[in-house]
């Protein structure tokens, strides 16, 4: 793999499409920080704010590997202490963007608001996720992805035939209908603020997310086009979207919707010539399964993907993410990176005029205070007078 990362010292983003744009990141969940390693990643300076008790928590005899703190600098601060909360403002003073992963109103508990952040810097974009998001008679609830997919009507309809609703790890509600979610308002609101002079508040609720990443298929289920749980082309009803077990217990994914991608596919199975069933009989998808299983379990994956490489056939294997960073695609397009011995994807998308710097090494937070908050314009006696008292890591 390329993109082996050099040793880190603080170095603000000069490169990418965001290259500029200063952002302070409340430390939270996953989303959160997804969030922000998205725009970290398109070279965005972004500024993590953890609470100083975890901050002095952290073993730092470790180098830092998350990849979602990738590029990111990082520091302690006790919001809970008057100095802390103005620490923090002074920040947002400085900021093009702030965000925060709280339940709703604890931030304005905290002090820390966008009705006191933004009334402070009038041009700060103030991002807020949540899983219900800031209004409703949910808003308060606790939950996680799982339920956010729930009440967002996305859950119901993943899965197979028969079998209960499930989950895709916490990829749909979390990370694309969140994290994602969040960066793309506040890119908009910056767009905005190019307009209007002034900043403005994002709420990105999952639920919101989640509903909007399943779209299509709401009109497609009223409209009576698309049925129940794995009943249908790309939910496992159909035989031709579906992935198969291999001989050595591996898998191959087959999409071979089109017509002229069908008859690829049963040309490479072995099939051509043969009585099938047409490929939109829906009586006839048993029978098509049984076969398609029969054949793929015959070779391993590997054997498979080589069968299929001059058969344009919408067939891949399907490989695990320790193997996908090695794969010969992957690889020539740099699609995935290392840092600190850590397989991570590579920033994307691309930009032809504005490409995304090389990610740097995550760090702990307080690693580089000093130098990092004198960055932000805060004068050093401050961070002093603050790390002596407990205040700042």
């Amino acid at each position: 793999m390329s993109h082996r990362s050099a040793p880190r010292t603080h170095d603000p983003r000069t490169g990418g499409p965001l290259a500029g744009t200063r952002v302070v990141e409340l430390v939270g969940l996953g989303p959160g920080p997804f969030c922000g390693m998205l725009l970290a990643d398109l070279g965005a300076d972004v500024l993590t704010v953890d609470r100083a008790d975890a901050a002095r928590a952290v073993d730092r005899s470790r180098p830092a590997t998350s990849a979602m703190t990738r590029s990111k600098c990082a520091i302690g601060l006790d919001l809970k202490r008057p100095d802390g909360v103005e620490a923090f403002l002074r920040l947002c003073d400085r900021a093009d963007v702030a965000f925060e992963v709280f339940r709703p109103g604890v931030a304005e508990r905290l002090g820390i608001g966008p009705d006191v952040a933004c009334a402070r810097n009038p041009r700060l974009v103030y991002g807020r996720l949540t899983g219900y998001g800031q209004s409703g008679p949910l808003a308060g609830r606790a939950g996680h992805d799982i339920d956010y997919l729930a009440i967002a009507g996305a859950l119901e309809p993943l899965g197979r035939a028969g079998q209960p609703p499930t989950p895709p790890i916490n990829v749909l509600a979390d990370f694309a209908g969140g994290g994602m979610l969040l960066a793309y308002g506040i890119l908009a609101a910056l767009l905005a603020r190019e307009r209007t002079g002034v900043g403005q508040v994002v709420d990105a609720a999952m639920v919101d997310g989640a509903a909007t990443m399943l779209t299509p298929f709401y009109a497609a289920r009223a409209s009576g086009y698309w049925g129940e749980r794995g009943t249908n082309m790309l939910d496992t009803g159909a035989p031709w979207y579906d992935s198969y077990e291999t001989s050595d217990g591996l898998w191959l994914a087959i999409g071979a919707i089109e017509p002229q991608f069908y008859a690829q596919l049963v040309t490479g199975l072995g099939l051509d010539g043969e009585q099938l069933p047409e490929q939109h009989d829906r009586d006839g998808w048993p029978v098509l399964r049984e076969r398609f299983a029969a054949i793929v379990a015959t070779r391993t994956r590997d054997a498979w993907e080589a069968h299929f490489a001059d058969l344009d056939a919408c067939v891949a294997p399907a490989l695990s993410p320790l193997e996908a960073p090695g794969h010969p695609h992957n690889i020539a397009r740099d699609s995935f990176l290392e840092i600190r011995g850590v397989p991570q994807p590579a920033p994307a998308p691309r930009f032809s005029d504005t490409p995304a710097p090389t990610p740097l090494p995550p760090e702990h937070p307080g690693e580089q205070t000093p130098t990092v908050l004198a960055d932000w314009g805060i004068p050093a006696d401050d961070v002093t007078r603050l790390v002596d008292d407990g205040t700042l890591v």
